[in-house]
């Protein structure tokens, strides 16, 4: 049994991902009825969510309480990038919009509740810091758990023995050993997912609402095969589609299919290791992208805004489009890390325009509908966004220090490996 774990650990994880998703939508397509076969995904992502909110708390403990100096640049980087490219996204959301103006059937009514304005989205997160851990670890709210891990950290560095610093890196060592041998599982993780998309969605989603959908499928991927290499460029200097397909590849397909930001944190921390990036930064980096890279969320947040705006004939000038980018940019920042956390957040930036609750909350009702493919992208977009400005960062930081970095033409390569 030993040899047989060790086979299938050793060859490629993606591959078997790839015929995974295959078999999962022939199964969905042909046999449909047979619901069980959704359990696995269900049981990955769970598992993802279940270690993820105790990785990151750990993860960053650790990190932080046997942190060396010289980390601080790299996180000044890291989090300028995550603010600029999202807000980037949003601003190559609304420019598409403007050209290609496309509107929607209100039809469908919602219940769900959504924020009030800016200011409840940002009294929500500030509030959410400050509540006990306990429940932050069970409820994965990364904000907060993020807050308290690096106060722990802190303080554990300050009075710490080695001894138990030491503990506290074998603690971490423990829980990323449980997360690789969940990303193991992948390909039945992925095979059941994408079984029940296809068994319950089907392709009828292409028909009705397939300009709107377009429409977010390109404005992501323009951002993730233009606007973020171009970040990543200019940043490093280099060629940077080699470091960028690497992480849509190794990131964005998982995340494609979880459909969340949060279940893919352990995935990005995997890959981050393989490239080999500082744990000490990573570790860090990662849950924090989670939480405020959301460039997917930008995306969607102006495009179905401005939808709403064609259907109902109200014209916006492009300063206030302008304006409704930087919306959308401090309200991304609202949007959880789990699937649909984007949509609730329309109403609000709706209310820039006098627009009705009433009638955002049904372009609400339209993304959900939309949702299998328009969240899956853009959670394929946040998640790789998370692993390549951590990565982008970290070179940067190495190139500025001296340090030779001959990544762009091998790394990618050995990954693939």
């Amino acid at each position: 049994m030993k040899k047989y774990i060790m086979k299938w650990t050793e060859s490629s994880l993606i591959l078997k991902i790839v015929i995974g998703a295959i078999i999962g939508a022939i199964l969905g397509v042909f046999v449909p009825d047979w619901t069980v076969i959704a359990f696995p995904g269900e049981l990955f992502v769970n598992a993802l969510k279940a270690i993820a909110p105790i990785l990151v708390f750990v993860l960053v403990i650790s990190a932080i309480a046997n942190a060396k100096s010289g980390i601080g640049p790299r996180f000044k980087t890291v989090i300028g990038l995550y603010l600029f490219s999202t807000f980037l996204a949003a601003l190559v959301a609304v420019t598409v919009s403007y050209l290609f103006p496309v509107t929607m059937h209100l039809t469908a009514a919602s219940t769900e509740a959504a924020p009030g304005g800016l200011g409840e989205v940002m009294y929500t997160l500030i509030s959410s810091i400050f509540v006990n851990p306990i429940d932050l670890l069970a409820q994965g709210q990364y904000l907060g758990i993020l807050f308290w891990s690096v106060v722990l950290g802190l303080a554990l560095k300050s009075v710490a023995s080695s001894n138990t610093k030491d503990i506290l890196s074998d603690f971490s060592k423990a829980i990323t050993k449980i997360v690789q041998g969940i990303i193991q599982c992948a390909p039945f993780g992925v095979m059941g997912l994408v079984f029940k998309s296809v068994s319950e969605s089907g392709l009828g989603i292409f028909t009705q609402y397939g300009q709107l959908l377009l429409l977010l499928v390109t404005c992501i991927a323009l951002v993730a095969f233009v606007t973020d290499p171009l970040i990543s460029g200019i940043i490093l200097k280099r060629n940077p589609y080699p470091l960028v397909l690497t992480c849509l590849k190794e990131s964005g397909i998982t995340a494609f299919f979880s459909r969340s930001s949060a279940a893919n944190i352990p995935i990005n921390m995997n890959l981050c290791e393989r490239l080999g990036l500082d744990e000490d930064f990573f570790s860090v980096t990662i849950p924090l992208g989670a939480t405020i890279n959301m460039e997917g969320a930008a995306v969607t947040i102006s495009v179905m805004t401005l939808a709403v705006c064609h259907t109902m004939g109200i014209n916006v000038p492009f300063p206030i489009a302008i304006a409704l980018c930087v919306l959308s940019t401090l309200g991304a920042y609202g949007a959880s890390g789990v699937a649909g956390g984007s949509l609730l957040l329309i109403p609000m930036a709706c209310s820039l325009f006098g627009i009705s609750a009433d009638v955002s909350m049904q372009a609400v009702a339209v993304g959900f509908i939309i949702g299998v493919v328009q969240d899956s992208c853009e959670t394929a977009l946040n998640s790789a966004g998370d692993a390549l400005f951590s990565a982008t960062a970290e070179y940067h930081d190495r190139m500025k220090r001296g340090v030779p970095v001959n990544f762009l033409g091998e790394f990618a390569k050995k990954v693939i490996k």
